[in-house]
């Protein structure tokens, strides 16, 4: 796959056969995602999802944070200014062991993204909401692989905390949801609420 291009990404495959070809780095592709999940060339958004599809699917994160798109013969950076995904909506199950005798109920959220990649959060997929310095406001996230994220929106953001319980976490009390047994914190809990359960 030719990445440089995006319509020879889509028509022109890499010749089968010979010996491997040696990676080139292509220094900065001309590719930008944007805060609502949208993909951008020469400043042109993209607009055939498979084809954001199959960049996606090359995508990594390097360890100093960039963001790049990689093949067997070709990686460049692009840029990405807030998260490369966006999850657009939020299904909830039970996902209880039937096979356990009298099972506690366990909730299960499963995630889809803006491309279509379906991410339960747990102990792999984590659930983290970090808060802008500016305005306080929350900017939730989940993992959909090893160092991509998707932003989740301010209505799924609005469902999850519908979910929401309270727990004591490190000595605080905070909210936050459960899914495959993984608790993760979502905000403060209210100091009303510590002072009901310290009282109980």
């Amino acid at each position: 796959m030719t990445i440089g291009h995006p319509e020879k990404a889509r028509n022109g495959q890499q010749g089968r056969g010979g010996p491997p070809r040696q990676r080139h780095d292509c220094g900065a592709f001309p590719m930008r995602i944007a805060k609502d999940g949208t993909w951008f060339y020469r400043g042109s958004p993209i607009g055939r999802k498979e084809l954001v599809c199959l960049f996606a699917s090359v995508l990594k994160r390097e360890s100093d944070g960039a963001y790049v798109l990689e093949t067997p013969v070709e990686r460049g950076r692009i840029e990405v200014e807030d998260a490369p995904f966006v999850a657009v909506e939020m299904f909830w199950r039970d996902c209880a062991d039937p096979f356990v005798p009298n099972p506690k109920p366990r909730q299960c959220l499963t995630f889809r993204t803006n491309l279509d990649e379906m991410v339960t959060a747990d102990g792999d997929h984590p659930i983290r909401v970090a808060i802008d310095p500016k305005s306080r406001e929350p900017r939730p996230y989940i993992t959909v692989r090893p160092g991509l994220e998707a932003r989740i929106n301010r209505a799924v953001f609005y469902e999850l905390v519908a979910l929401a319980q309270p727990e004591t976490l490190d000595g605080r009390e905070v909210l936050g949801v459960w899914s495959e047994g993984v608790f993760f914190p979502i905000d403060e809990a209210p100091a009303e609420m510590g002072l009901r359960r310290a009282a109980e």
